[in-house]
């Protein structure tokens, strides 16, 4: 589990709610309003339909379950058993790679292991491996999108729910007395908007961005790993190699371990 989108969540929502608690005068029955719930998640529901195909946007709640789901690989793990990969094909030959395919867990890694065993040329393998990127790549930002698009969406919606509240409200100005409580009502549509668009859709959206990257930089060090790997590089030139792709402090930390 992400502990971070989940501490994220929790501040956020509580801090609210404790704002509202604390402030002079106010209840906590005046910030609900369900027909202004309807309107904003409603809408942006309905908009996100519209915008996309229906399997699309279906897909779109196991992209989201990502936000708290996720198991992000070290990049240090990652390179560590490229070099040891890397040891075993410069002692053994690269058929030896074949036995310890069992040890990788990695789909990605393992895809580029098999290819370099059955002797494929190395811009094929490149070829292929970079192919499987764009296309991990495009089923990300298609994911990300619709989320994107729902946390744009949201504010508008607050918006046309504030005008159709002060609609109402102006209709009926027989009770003059009514008026300030109808402002609340046609406002609260606006804070809803705001709040679901900046608290849950676009920082959902930044945060698959961030593991879309995430995977897609793991993906390029296996890359040039299987590269070196079938050149037969030397494992220690591989790490060399590798290790900048990690901050200067990992590095450090990382030899210190070993």
């Amino acid at each position: 589990m992400d502990i971070a989108s989940v501490v994220g969540l929790l501040v956020g929502a509580s801090l609210l709610v404790i704002a509202i608690m604390i402030a002079p005068g106010s209840s906590f029955g005046a910030f609900i309003d369900y027909p202004s719930g309807m309107v904003v998640i409603g809408g942006a529901i309905s908009a996100a339909l519209i915008s996309f195909p229906l399997k699309r946007f279906l897909g779109t709640f196991s992209v989201i379950k990502n936000v708290f789901f996720n198991k992000q690989e070290e990049f240090d793990g990652v390179i560590q058993q490229l070099v040891s990969l890397a040891e075993t094909a410069r002692r053994d030959g690269l058929l030896a790679l074949e036995g310890r395919l069992e040890e990788v867990t990695n789909p990605f890694m393992i895809l580029g292991i098999q290819m370099t065993v059955d002797g494929t040329r190395p811009e094929v393998i490149e070829d292929v491996l970079r192919s499987e990127m764009d296309a991990v790549a495009t089923r990300h930002k298609n994911g990300k999108s619709v989320v994107d698009q729902m946390g744009r969406f949201a504010p508008a919606f607050g918006m046309i729910g504030t005008l159709m509240g002060l609609i109402i409200m102006l209709g009926n100005m027989s009770d003059p007395s009514s008026i300030g409580s109808g402002m609340a009502v046609a406002l609260i549509t606006t804070l809803y908007g705001a709040i679901v668009s900046n608290l849950f859709f676009l920082p959902f959206a930044e945060k698959l961005g961030f593991i879309n990257k995430h995977e897609l930089l793991a993906m390029e060090i296996i890359v040039r790993g299987i590269k070196g790997i079938q050149a037969g590089d030397n494992p220690r030139v591989i790490e060399q190699t590798l290790s900048t792709f990690i901050p200067p402090s990992s590095r450090a930390a990382e030899k210190e371990a070993a």
